[in-house]
């Protein structure tokens, strides 16, 4: 079936797979889309996994932006405990033929049809169906050109070696790339013997199947590898890609009397690390109480987001739950005195921070994270160093790229008895690692970089930059296809 013949007013589909990780970019994009390139866009989420913090995402969405959800699917037959991936995966795939009602929906009725079909990176299984409906379709990519290269790779390196993906004698070396040692690729490729790690190939393949690739990166952040990435597209080894980014928020007025900013009006210019490991990360109970230490005995200022602590996994707040009751608070979990302790010099507070407007605050000058790409675009584009603390999925390969380039540090994970999987980083290293960002001279290469990255970030973003350029040609291709 062909799409309808498009109006003069373009309409694109983002198809979001849940998480705040992936919702926020797309907002951000769509808004984009709308308000600087003269198109409609129409949100979709699912209903299954949703969580408050991807409703709020879209609760403010600009005009010409809306925002529906498709229907839930039973998920009864898997576990309670599934993994994150598998339980996202069985979604997007049993969502596949409302999504196609939904389109079709879109064709028969919208003045524009369907101009162009963008499925998020976990979303690709739905890039057959816009294919059937004869859609312009695209992954929109919400974590690097790195990370998207590497999975890209996945197949390949599934049927060339037979080690596991953690135990290769050599690094992996891909165009463009910095070396990644097994080790410090996605989480589900390390164990072939993981329920995921046969999706994560099947994802490497669904990719294929796209016109195009918009990443939520810039040409400062990764410069080599979009180079190498445009010379492979060239030749047709994969659909072009094309930086869209950073896609992040800009500070509001908004959060002036939260109790975080409130507390940073006090502190001196740039003397604040700020903590948080993202909104679906957690640590262990053991790991909580050893940063709080390590915190304490840096003796620098601090602002820590505090979330319930897991010894289960590591991604257990990724959609939003714990395990916990409803009377619980995080807070519980610090050691004792640790608050009335630090006082003064330091601010724990439970569960969120408004973290734009915390890294864009003056007070700030580092940022130990996850490294959660949205975390990471948003420390960029505010020029704040980052203390790499991965936890899980692609962050361990940002932790990688970002130090390489010298914009933070990475806390080195020694094993623990307790959680040999996951290790435990113990105070002492902790705070020797605070003291190098906040006060060494590795943290004073770190904020000269991320200062500018900063500027790059400004200046890729701004009107008539690479982002709107990008972008403007994108929906031209799509306006000339109609």
């Amino acid at each position: 079936m062909a799409p309808a013949v498009h109006a003069t007013v373009p309409h694109v589909v983002l198809l979001v797979s849940p998480g705040a990780g992936h919702v926020v970019p797309a907002a951000q994009l769509a808004a984009c889309l709308s308000t600087h390139h003269g198109c409609t866009a129409t949100i979709v989420t699912y209903t299954n996994l949703s969580t408050a913090r991807n409703s709020s995402a879209l609760a403010s969405l600009p005009r010409g932006v809306t925002a529906m959800a498709l229907p839930e699917v039973s998920l009864d037959d898997l576990p309670a405990d599934e993994r994150i991936e598998t339980r996202v995966f069985t979604v997007v795939r049993r969502t596949l033929p409302h999504l196609r009602e939904l389109l079709l929906s879109f064709l028969g009725s919208s003045p524009a049809g369907v101009t162009a079909f963008l499925a998020d990176l976990l979303c690709p299984a739905a890039l057959a169906v816009a294919a059937e409906l004869g859609i312009p379709r695209y992954v929109f990519f919400t974590s690097n050109l790195l990370c998207l290269t590497t999975l890209l790779y996945t197949p390949e390196l599934a049927t060339t070696t037979a080690c596991e993906c953690r135990d290769l004698p050599e690094p992996v070396v891909l165009p463009g790339c910095v070396p990644l040692h097994g080790a410090d690729l996605i989480d589900p490729v390390q164990n072939r013997a993981n329920p995921v790690y046969q999706l994560m190939v099947e994802l490497g393949l669904d990719y294929l199947l796209a016109d195009g690739f918009l990443i939520n990166t810039f040409d400062a952040m990764e410069h080599d590898t979009l180079v190498a990435f445009k010379e492979l597209s060239d030749k047709g080894v994969y659909p072009p890609a094309y930086a869209v980014g950073p896609l992040v928020r800009s500070p509001t007025s908004e959060a002036a009397n939260d109790v975080c900013i409130r507390w940073l009006d006090e502190q001196p210019d740039g003397s604040v690390l700020y903590v948080c490991l993202g909104s679906g990360g957690t640590l262990s109970v053991a790991q909580t109480a050893e940063l709080a230490a390590g915190l304490e005995a840096s003796g620098q200022r601090f602002l820590w987001v505090v979330r319930f602590p897991s010894d289960k996994d590591v991604s257990a707040s990724y959609f939003g739950t714990n395990d916990r009751g409803d009377n619980d608070d995080p807070m519980s979990y610090l050691p004792e005195g640790f608050v009335e302790r630090t006082k003064g010099a330091g601010l724990a507070v439970p569960l969120w921070a408004p973290q734009v407007e915390v890294l864009n605050h003056r007070a700030v000058g580092g940022f130990l994270s996850h490294c959660g790409w949205n975390s990471t675009l948003e420390a960029a584009s505010a020029g704040v160093p980052m203390l790499a603390w991965p936890l899980f999925a692609e962050q361990r390969m940002n932790a990688v790229m970002l130090s390489s380039q010298r914009v933070g540090l990475a806390v080195r994970v020694r094993p623990s008895s307790a959680r040999p999987d996951y290790g435990v980083v113990p105070r002492e290293e902790v705070a020797s690692a605070v003291r190098k960002l906040m006060v060494g001279e590795m943290g004073a290469a770190a904020r000269k970089k991320a200062g500018e990255l900063r500027a790059a970030a400004e200046m890729a973003s701004a009107p008539g930059g690479p982002q709107h350029q990008a972008l403007a040609g994108m929906v031209g291709k799509w306006k000339v296809r109609g």
